[in-house]
């Protein structure tokens, strides 16, 4: 068993149709229907997530409400202006700083923010399109993330159920 499990989430697809800055762009009928099936999955496959960091973007805030509304167990949620439009570099930074009592923490963001990051864990690109997962354990601390590869457990987006 895993030390950490890093979970990193896509926003879910959001609506293009309005004239909201980037930041509050919504989520598409799509999109909801999307972040209710990962959230699904998420029950399924994932014991416990003790925390949530989530990108500021208001894609990123609905998208975690409509995930976290399928848990069992709605876990604490950090919303990280650092996570919006964030380097390789600043998302292991937060990533670096998590407590190591937290086991399993789940990222919601951005690409291609995120698909740089898998790549920085894995020394390989996972193909994140909206809605999709990335479950990557690791088997040492938190301040190691990046500098030693993890494990990739899963990917991509759930089915619809």
């Amino acid at each position: 068993m895993a030390e950490h499990t890093l979970i990193l989430l896509r926003h879910s697809k959001s609506d293009w149709s309005g004239n909201e800055a980037d930041i509050d762009r919504p989520l598409a009928k799509r999109g909801r229907r999307q972040a209710a099936e990962a959230g699904q999955w998420l029950a399924t496959y994932v014991d416990r997530i003790d925390v949530a960091v989530v990108s500021t973007a208001e894609r990123a805030r609905a998208t975690w409400d409509l995930v976290a509304a399928e848990l069992g167990e709605r876990p604490e949620t950090r919303h990280e202006e650092a996570a919006y439009a964030a380097s390789v570099n600043e998302l292991l930074d937060i990533i670096r700083g998590l407590g190591e009592q937290l086991g399993t923490v789940i990222l919601v963001g951005h690409n291609p923010e995120l698909e740089d990051l898998s790549e920085a864990l894995l020394g390989t690109r996972v193909a994140l399109p909206t809605s999709a997962l990335a479950v990557i354990d690791f088997d040492g601390p938190w301040r190691s993330a990046g500098r030693m590869p993890g494990l990739l457990r899963a990917a991509g987006r759930p089915p619809a159920g």
